[in-house]
């Protein structure tokens, strides 16, 4: 009963006020890592005395005999410490530890981290396209920390124990999973030897209830690429993140679609949170003819950089990406790409608008950081950060299918869309679009004066009383 009560606590504090924006602030790391790293460097002001941020300076003459008198202080009266086992120390971290910490916090950038020594370890393992986890891939919300299953895999483990697209991860064993590190509580606590299970606490929105769950860890192949031809000749090829192999697997898609007859190409982004940037400039360049610009990326600390194509290949055929508020990042940098170069065609709904990039940085104790250091720019120069990128043709998917693992392709309202704007054209679908968007605003208004109608004869009953 206490554990219910906290929960209810916790998530009407949080959830309720955070649900109806709760993906507006998404940054999906999925379950990879998902970062974009500009080179593993040793800090090159790690022995000075100053470090700049936001235009101040550490003053560490003022800083370290403040902190050596804290430390006295609580070496000598705070009372915790001493219950602490070694495992729990190791768990929580060292002081110093959570001095970095604070120093990232003080940045006020989510997307800026510190790792300790062993987190870096754990952050920088070798990933492939098989892993011991559950089949489920995760994003994060980087203002209210929440985390959310975007996509459950078919045929994993996360589907056979019923986890559903949409569910919110509350728990992770006894770990509260609101504000953790994601890339971390992944390889550290959802990843796990093969045969053992996870035990999972999710909150699902649609029943308003929390749901239980005990997960097998198994092998399990993220298939970030998979494509078909469908009946029309259209291609369609899903893009579910972007890794290092994602590129040479989507270029053989392209080839053996295209000796399959396809005249038209479909590519799917939808909850797509990006991942290895330099995957989605390769497919940039491969569909893109020579000459036209990919992206651009201009920081701090960082030389300015513009890339273009140049692979000498391009896929001339009516292109179509299919996008949504998930679509973030590298998805962003393709969608960009296309877009603004006219070589392809927008369809869903707004994209998140993650137009910055971080960069990975290794610290002479074998600890870390990840740091905010480039604005990326699409090639009519726009910084899409925090803003995304409108589609052409706006449409969202049907609330019945939200929460399904697999959508039928027939029943996939936006997928159609597209397949119409093949046929009929931007303006024509737009169209018919705001046509029924009108028909459903007429039935609202008609509902409302139906409704103000009712309260005025309960008005003037209750006055006849």
């Amino acid at each position: 009963m206490e554990e219910k009560e906290t929960k209810n606590k916790f998530w009407k504090g949080v959830l309720v006020g955070v649900l109806v924006t709760a993906f507006s602030g998404l940054a999906v790391v999925g379950v990879a890592t998902g970062i974009w790293t500009v080179g593993r460097r040793a800090s090159e002001s790690q022995s000075t005395q100053t470090a700049e941020t936001s235009g101040t300076q550490l003053d560490m003459n003022k800083i370290t005999p403040k902190l050596q008198y804290m430390e006295a202080l609580i070496d000598k009266y705070f009372l915790f410490d001493e219950n602490m086992t070694e495992e729990e120390q190791a768990k929580n971290g060292t002081a110093e530890d959570w001095i970095y910490r604070g120093y990232m916090s003080s940045l006020n950038d989510p997307y800026s981290v510190y790792y300790d020594k062993d987190e870096y370890t754990s952050l920088n393992e070798e990933t492939s396209g098989t892993y011991c986890g559950i089949g489920v891939q995760v994003s994060q919300n980087v203002y209210t920390g929440i985390i959310t299953a975007v996509n459950v895999f078919k045929n994993s483990p996360a589907q056979e124990a019923g986890m559903l697209p949409g569910d919110i991860l509350y728990k992770v064993e006894d770990i509260e999973a609101t504000g953790e590190d994601l890339s971390l509580l992944v390889s550290d606590h959802i990843r796990g030897e093969e045969g053992t299970k996870v035990h999972l606490t999710v909150y699902r929105q649609s029943t308003d209830e929390y749901v239980e769950m005990d997960v097998e860890r198994r092998m399990v192949e993220n298939p970030t690429v998979e494509y078909e031809l469908l009946d029309n000749h259209a291609g369609y090829i899903s893009l579910s993140s972007f890794e290092e192999v994602s590129s040479e697997q989507f270029k053989s898609a392209v080839d053996d679609l295209a000796s399959k007859g396809m005249d038209k190409l479909i590519i799917d982004l939808r909850n797509n949170g990006g991942g290895v940037v330099q995957a989605a400039k390769d497919i940039a360049d491969y569909l893109l003819p020579d000459g036209k610009t990919i992206v651009s990326f201009k920081g701090k600390g960082i030389d300015d950089s513009v890339y273009t194509s140049d692979d000498g290949h391009e896929v001339d055929v009516p292109i179509i990406l299919l996008v949504n508020g998930e679509s973030a990042s590298a998805s962003e940098v393709l969608t960009g790409a296309l877009k603004d170069n006219a070589w392809a065609t927008i369809v869903g709904e707004k994209t998140f608008g993650k137009g910055i990039a971080q960069g990975i940085f290794n610290l002479p104790d074998g600890s870390g950081l990840k740091l905010t250091t480039a604005y990326y720019y699409t090639p009519s120069g726009e910084c899409i950060h925090k803003l995304g990128i409108e589609p052409d043709v706006t449409v969202a998917l049907d609330e019945d299918l939200k929460s399904k693992i697999e959508i039928p392709k027939d029943e996939d309202n936006q997928l159609q869309t597209a397949l119409e704007v093949f046929d009929e054209g931007v303006d024509a679908v737009n169209e018919k679009i705001s046509a029924e968007n009108g028909e459903t605003a007429t039935a609202d208004d008609d509902f409302e004066a139906k409704v103000k109608e009712n309260l005025e004869i309960e008005k003037e009953a209750g006055a006849a009383q």
